[in-house]
């Protein structure tokens, strides 16, 4: 890759990053109060719907930037020689370099995802309270509670959305004979969104329920299939996908506003 190119993908996975998280905040913090222990109206309701902002402000730019950056360097180094170069193969190199991107961004969104949350599901505390509390009770390492279930998490959701959105996009652009418009391609991104964020709310659920367990607690440990069964158990079907509404709708605009962003940037850059 190019230094422009690494440039642009920067910028524009930045950017795009900071439009989505800071613009539908509200639905994230009704999705994360959905699928807490204490259920939607004890973690606060429609009260203090932008708690937690500030965690979401400062990790979205570092967050969408590493990933994006990590996307089109595997892409690129994969695309150019070797097996994987083929265009029958292509979805493959996107799963491949979409999981990538999402474990290199998971060491910066973690921390940000765990004391917002946090601080979504007890509004009356602040953002900076909420990190000072984490790192007293559990230090460096509580920030970091929930990373394997973010991460199972979020490689299965890539591996919908992103080669969807890539098949989609090539379909749309064969058909009529140009490379598709930046709003074209941000209609792929909330179609392929939805679909992903819809399969995959039950991991939202496990993730969630794990960041925000009491430490110490069996939930905390992060064994996703036992907490997967303790909701079946309890809540059944509903609660395993508790906030699957307002997640789908979340990123099927988020993806539309992202991928949108990101292909527009990108191009103005390039």
């Amino acid at each position: 890759m190019e230094r422009r190119e690494f440039v642009a993908s920067l910028v524009a996975g930045g950017c795009a990053g900071m439009c989505v998280d800071l613009t539908l905040y509200p639905l994230d913090t009704v999705k994360t109060r959905m699928q807490s222990q204490q259920g939607f109206h004890k973690a606060g309701g429609f009260r203090g719907i932008y708690a937690g902002v500030p965690s979401a402000a400062v990790g979205s730019f570092p967050n969408a930037a590493a990933f994006f950056v990590t996307y089109e360097c595997t892409k690129s180094l994969l695309g150019a020689s070797g097996a994987l170069s083929a265009p029958h193969v292509a979805p493959v190199t996107h799963m491949l370099a979409a999981s990538l991107g999402e474990i290199v961004a998971c060491l910066i969104r973690v921390p940000t995802e765990v004391v917002k949350q946090r601080t979504q599901a007890s509004p009356s505390s602040t953002t900076y309270r909420m990190l000072l509390a984490t790192l007293r009770a559990e230090g460096v390492r509580g920030l970091y509670r929930g990373f394997g279930s973010t991460v199972l998490r979020e490689i299965p959701f890539s591996l919908v959305q992103f080669p969807l959105w890539e098949y989609l996009k090539t379909l749309w652009s064969r058909r009529q004979g140009h490379t598709l418009y930046s709003w074209q391609a941000a209609v792929c991104g909330a179609f392929a969104g939805a679909v992903a964020a819809f399969v995959t709310t039950p991991l939202d659920v496990a993730k969630t329920r794990i960041i925000l367990a009491k430490a110490g607690s069996t939930t905390a440990r992060g064994n996703i299939p036992l907490v997967l069964h303790e909701v079946w158990k309890s809540q059944g079907l509903s609660g395993l996908f508790a906030g699957g509404i307002p997640r789908t709708a979340f990123i099927s605009v988020g993806g539309f506003i992202f991928l949108g962003a990101y292909e527009k940037v990108r191009r103005s850059l390039l």
